[in-house]
């Protein structure tokens, strides 16, 4: 799960615990979601290239984390969350995450979210850009259910095939978790030749996750300790800061929709290509907003499909490009695009008409006045590398 990646705007905004930090490394700030946050340092292909080769430090603390919690336990909450979203969220085990999108009566995505089971509460972290929408659909769909939203907190995102090695010396029990694990775990942040030598964090929120498509974590810390805790990531070798333009290049390759371009309030689970978060269990009981549409298009195929997109030469195809076929008919629109540094070319990812939706079909965009020919490929572009275990 990730953002919209951000741009410049003239309004009011919010700063993470971890701005005086992003100044000092040099980072490029911008607008993004009412926060002011790092778009680059050195670059966005560096800095994709130090995540796809090495490690990479996000600063992801615009996120909204938020807990729900019940006093009649881990079951009450969810069985009410079961009601808001077609994810299963009962088989989610203590310390394991989900991904789960929560839908409208219409079927559409209203967000997509990760689900947590701490033991004792729910925890659910959300889009920045979707937080005020998300906490009113909580709160007004849960019935009896208390539900705070998190500001004390810091969220920061390492991801890629070296992190763990970076991480393992700081806290070696993560060598112990797998894909979509979550433990809270005390974290060494020094050694004896760093200034941080002997300060130690404890309790911090360890998840295997991301939304790079590589293997990584997700570090929930308190916010008055966060910048320790960047800076004790920072000096190791492996590890590069990153902005969020480089976020979004990354979870591009890896196929993943972007909340506001891929997915929105309109588009339904089936036509995104997310069935998989909706087990079988959940689709016969059919108890969860939407599910006349949604179970309707599982059972006979929605009107479109998300599908991967590979412009052919050197010209990115960006977002809300109209596509048609070589004989000029409407073929959809492209939802995500850009220049894919390990792909060394254009990706994007769009809609299109489900009898088109076949890899191989070939389309056409107009980009500034010349036709680009585009082949409907498989996503993703890049393989996932998650830690599965052996």
């Amino acid at each position: 799960m990730t953002d919209q990646v951000p741009t410049d705007t003239a309004v009011e905004t919010k700063t993470t615990a971890l701005h005086a930090l992003h100044v000092e490394l040099g980072g490029r700030l911008v607008e993004f979601a009412g926060w002011e946050l790092p778009i680059q340092y050195e670059g966005v292909i560096a800095e994709h290239t130090a995540c796809r080769e090495r490690a990479a430090l996000f600063d992801v603390s615009h996120m909204g984390v938020v807990e729900l919690r019940s006093p009649d336990g881990i079951d009450a909450l969810a069985n009410a969350l079961e009601s808001l979203t077609p994810a299963s969220i009962a088989t989610i085990g203590e310390g394991r995450q989900r991904y789960a999108l929560l839908t409208n009566d219409r079927g559409g995505v209203i967000d997509d979210c990760i689900v947590t089971n701490r033991g004792d509460h729910l925890m659910v972290v959300v889009n920045a850009a979707r937080r005020d929408v998300d906490l009113a659909r909580l709160r007004t769909g849960l019935d009896g259910i208390d539900v705070v939203q998190r500001t004390d907190v810091s969220l920061l995102a390492l991801q890629g095939p070296q992190a763990a090695t970076a991480l393992t010396r700081l806290c070696p029990a993560v060598q112990e978790l797998v894909f979509l694990d979550f433990r809270q775990l005390d974290v060494e942040l020094g050694t004896a030749d760093t200034a941080a030598a002997g300060s130690r964090i404890e309790g911090v929120g360890v998840s295997r996750s991301g939304y790079t498509g590589e293997d990584g974590f997700e570090l929930l810390v308190a916010s008055e300790r966060a910048e320790a805790l960047a800076r004790g990531l920072l000096a190791q070798p492996e590890v590069t800061p990153a902005g969020l333009g480089a976020r979004d290049t990354l979870r591009l390759e890896a196929g993943l929709p972007l909340y506001g371009h891929d997915l929105d309030e309109t588009t339904s689970p089936v036509e995104a290509d997310l069935v998989w978060t909706m087990p079988k269990r959940r689709r016969e009981d059919g108890r969860f907003p939407g599910a006349d549409r949604i179970l309707a298009e599982y059972a006979e195929g929605p009107a479109r499909a998300r599908v991967g997109l590979r412009p052919r030469g050197r010209r990115p195809v960006r977002d809300q490009t109209p596509l048609r076929t070589p004989s000029g008919e409407p073929a959809g629109v492209v939802t995500s695009g850009g220049y894919g540094p390990t792909v060394g070319g254009p990706v994007a990812m769009g809609y299109v008409p489900t009898e088109l939706a076949t890899d191989g079909q070939t389309l056409l965009a107009d980009v500034r006045g010349s036709d680009v020919e585009i082949d409907v490929v498989a996503l993703p572009f890049t393989p996932h590398r998650y830690h599965r275990g052996t």
